[in-house]
């Protein structure tokens, strides 16, 4: 059995056309959608965790140098997803252009990071709520033995998840609504406040990293090349850009939605750029003015949003940015929860998970069990689990993936000039090259713990494959039985 086999792209195109999944998204909605994705953690936590250790001011330039990584890569899903509109994503790219193999390790890494994501979310969201609300830190707080109310968001978003995509959607852009009018307060308002001396000079001199760091949070491409670790200036401005990325995962969520849109050649590429152009724009301006309120080395990295306007008075400021994070925060779990739902459901339909998570509810047209599936063990380990240190391992899942979707394009290409393609990457393939060059960049600027804590993700994925997806895959019953070689 070859683990390079490969679908049709024409079945994927009859098999999405069956109607399973029931299609009620419009462009908006996928705008929501995104930016309900995008928008949480690396606006209300991240932007000031990464000015404060790595980039200071810079830190401007650090979602620069991301947005325009992302936007690469979004050009590179924009095209595929017009042209193969699917619930599967980057996982059925891969299947139909590099092989089996390379679909499972991509469908696994995405799993991974949406399902950590959600996690390290959800406990997010549950301390935002309690110092919001003055609610008991045993239960709600990240040194809660079991943090009841990381369980209780999972449970209650999964409900509104499996009912409906339609319900999804009302819900989320309901709240997207909420984050993005605090995003504009925050810059509308902290503009007064920014000073020049607090953002001079723009690019902190470089220097070593305290004598204490670990070897494991050293740089990848630092440690390769045997420079001593460092903090501020071009390299940590590129470090806190790897970290940062962080903040712009989530849009490629949207390709996983294609299935489900009514103009899937339309939408899905107004969706993927929209979305991300609107959270680029409140990213750079929400973290120039972060880092101009407040001197980069006092910035508080608990909420350092709240933090600064708290410092400078605008107490009813802080209050309404913490209501945005817990608001922001809600869709992000909402859009990666019907996310694992689809990549899930696509990877059971051709037979690499149990085949019953590749089906949908006669009511409600959600893949429920993989939904609910994937919410118990999210809850799980957001309940037991501090995982904060492990929100490095989205960023190193999402940009491989966009990896094999760089590659993807020009593959697909050569096989299938035909497609009808009604969005085209320009200038393919330099273009997808330079993407899949750029992520590859950035992900050699995560640490060396990072790195072998995916290694370790991908073997076990590996052996899943070996003893299990590749005996029971949909093609297997088409391929020669034959020792892999």
């Amino acid at each position: 059995m070859s683990v390079f086999r490969t679908l049709d792209v024409d079945e994927v195109l009859k098999r999405q056309e069956s109607g399973e999944l029931k299609r009620r998204l419009r462009g908006r909605d996928l705008v929501g959608f995104g930016v309900g994705i995008i928008i949480g953690t690396g606006i209300f936590t991240l932007a000031g965790v990464e000015a404060k250790n790595h980039a200071g001011p810079a830190v401007t330039l650090s979602f620069v140098i991301g947005a325009v990584v992302a936007g690469l890569a979004a050009l590179c899903y924009a095209e595929l997803a017009s042209s193969v509109p699917t619930a599967g994503s980057a996982y059925t790219y891969a299947f139909a252009t590099l092989g089996e193999v390379f679909a499972w390790i991509i469908g696994w890494d995405l799993l991974l990071e949406f399902a950590l994501g959600a996690a390290v979310v959800s406990r997010g969201w549950s301390g935002y709520l309690a110092n919001l609300m003055g609610l008991p830190q045993d239960l709600f707080g990240e040194d809660a033995v079991v943090n009841v109310g990381a369980v209780v968001i999972i449970a209650a978003l999964t409900v509104v998840a499996v009912l409906g995509i339609r319900q999804s959607a009302m819900f989320t852009n309901t709240l997207v609504v909420v984050k993005v009018a605090v995003c504009v307060l925050v810059i509308a308002v902290g503009a007064f406040y920014v000073t020049a001396a607090n953002l001079t000079p723009f690019v902190p001199p470089e220097r070593p990293a305290e004598s204490g760091a670990s070897a494991l949070h050293q740089p990848v491409v630092q440690a390769a090349l045997g420079l001593e670790q460092s903090v501020y200036g071009l390299a940590g401005m590129l470090t806190a850009a790897a970290v940062v990325f962080f903040a712009y995962t989530g849009f490629e969520a949207l390709a996983n939605l294609g299935e489900e849109t009514r103009k899937p050649s339309k939408d899905l590429r107004v969706g993927i750029l929209g979305a991300l152009g609107v959270c680029a724009l409140l990213y750079i301006g929400v973290s120039l003015v972060l880092t101009g309120m407040v001197p980069f080395t006092e910035i508080d990295e608990g909420a350092p949003l709240a933090a600064a306007f708290g410092s400078v008075g605008q107490h009813w400021v802080s209050a309404l940015i913490s209501l945005g994070a817990v608001t922001g925060l809600t869709s992000v779990m909402m859009v990666e929860l019907v996310t694992i739902g689809r990549i899930g459901y696509a990877m059971g339909r051709d037979g690499l998970l149990p085949r019953p998570l590749g089906t949908v509810h006669p009511r409600w047209g959600t893949p429920h069990r993989v939904t609910i599936g994937g919410a118990v063990l999210i809850a799980l380990l957001a309940a037991f689990v501090p995982i904060s240190e492990l929100a490095d391992m989205v960023s190193i899942g999402a940009l491989s993936a966009m990896i094999i979707v760089a590659i993807a394009v020009p593959v697909l290409r050569r096989t299938r000039p035909d497609l009808r393609r009604p969005f085209r990457v320009p200038f393919s393939p330099v273009l997808p090259i330079v993407a899949a060059l750029a992520c590859l960049y950035l992900m050699l600027n995560l640490d060396v713990l990072t790195w072998l804590r995916f290694a370790a993700w991908l073997l076990l994925g590996l052996l899943i494959y070996v003893f299990y997806g590749r005996r029971h895959s949909r093609l297997a019953k088409r391929t020669p039985q034959q020792p892999v070689g």
